[in-house]
């Protein structure tokens, strides 16, 4: 029987959550380097008992941190992440020029086809790769040189947070940064294209035609059709159906298009999932209500989903990284909350369980569908 596995990271450690395939009882384990920032913790599809985390501290910095039994046991491996050469400068929030500075790992994105590589989206702005589990780091600077000298930070400063790899084609890779767009590069890394084609900032970037400079919060595809990209942008949904050629607006029925995360359902690529929250000052949902809005039409309109989820008096967020599926026959749907809950749904979204509550802030979840 198949079995499930979340992994939460959250602001003072990381949490593991198992079940069957049923997905109604849960066992919990952790917390896993308590008292500290675990801003990403992803498993490898290719050794599923491969596990990476990031772990931060304002005191003691960057470490990550490598697991090959499930996170029974834990061993820290390289924190070294050196800019290659002079990385030179970047646009403040005041545009002035502000020298590169290496501050945390976001996001780590195993290889899908090699178990001992592993990817790290970095801020400042960076990504990196290591092809021997995480014991040493080189960065793929051929993306700075997508005008880097003009990217700048968002809020929560300039961060590499989203790293989709092409499951038909290794040498493609996308990334998100905020706040200077999305990148793709066909080559391994090497050189990097801004597709950023459509996306309008009026607010934040008056020129229309400007290559990099938006606000991009999430990616999101479906295996099946790597071509076609969802994104949560600062504000709007967005799709493309040519790699990020072009983009077009989707956000349609929402009650707000401003939101962090953005998922596709594992088995109907047209199926897609948001969290709105009600504007970038207000980082709760409107109306007080938690509620999942579903596209079966891939963005032209969308429908709440709050069978489960509190429906007054609720002020959390969900943050961009703290939204996943799982790959079971009747898709698993997983996101936390800024207040410490996980929520689940194993029809798709229909319902919702919460299924644990009281952990400290969620900052991301992620799900394997075991064997």
């Amino acid at each position: 029987m198949s079995a499930v596995r979340v992994l939460v990271g959250t602001q003072k450690g990381a949490f593991i959550l198992t079940s069957d395939s049923n997905r109604k009882d849960w066992e919990i384990n952790g917390p896993h380097f308590a008292g500290w920032e675990i801003y990403h913790i992803n498993g490898s599809s290719v050794n599923p008992n491969r596990l990476y985390a990031s772990q931060s501290s304002g005191w003691f910095g960057q470490v990550i941190q490598r697991s090959d039994d499930g996170g029974q046991t834990w061993e820290a491996v390289d924190n070294q992440f050196a800019y290659e050469g002079n990385p030179g400068t970047h646009q403040s929030f005041d545009g002035s020029q502000h020298p590169w500075e290496f501050t945390r790992v976001w996001n780590l994105q195993p290889s899908l086809s090699d178990s001992e590589t592993v990817y790290a989206g970095v801020e400042d702005a960076a990504l990196f790769v290591s092809r021997d589990g995480g014991k040493s780091w080189q960065e793929l600077s051929g993306l700075r040189e997508a005008k880097g000298n003009l990217w700048q930070p968002g809020a929560g400063g300039m961060c590499l947070h989203t790293i989709l790899l092409d499951p038909n084609n290794p040498a493609r890779i996308f990334v998100a940064i905020s706040a200077a767009g999305a990148f793709r590069t066909d080559d391994g890394g090497k050189t990097w294209t801004p597709i950023n084609q459509g996306l309008q900032s009026p607010y934040e970037l008056p020129d229309p035609t400007a290559e990099v400079g938006h606000c991009v919060h999430n990616l999101a595809m479906h295996p099946s059709r790597p071509d076609v990209l969802f994104m949560q942008k600062h504000w709007d949904v967005m799709r493309s159906d040519d790699a990020g050629g072009m983009w077009r607006e989707v956000s349609g029925n929402l009650p707000s298009d401003f939101g962090f995360p953005i998922a596709v359902h594992s088995h109907e690529p047209e199926t897609i999932y948001v969290v709105p929250i009600k504007s970038d000052s207000e980082h709760y949902p409107p109306e007080g209500k938690l509620r999942v809005y579903r596209s079966r039409s891939g963005g032209e309109t969308w429908e709440a989903l709050t069978n489960g989820l509190p429906q007054h008096d609720c002020y959390v967020n969900i943050y961009r990284t703290a939204m996943a599926v799982d790959s079971l026959d009747s898709c698993g749907v997983y996101f936390g909350t800024t207040g410490g809950q996980v929520y689940a749904s194993s029809d798709s979204g229909d319902n919702w369980t919460c299924i644990v509550h009281d952990l400290p802030k969620v900052l991301s979840v992620e799900v394997q569908t075991l064997p």
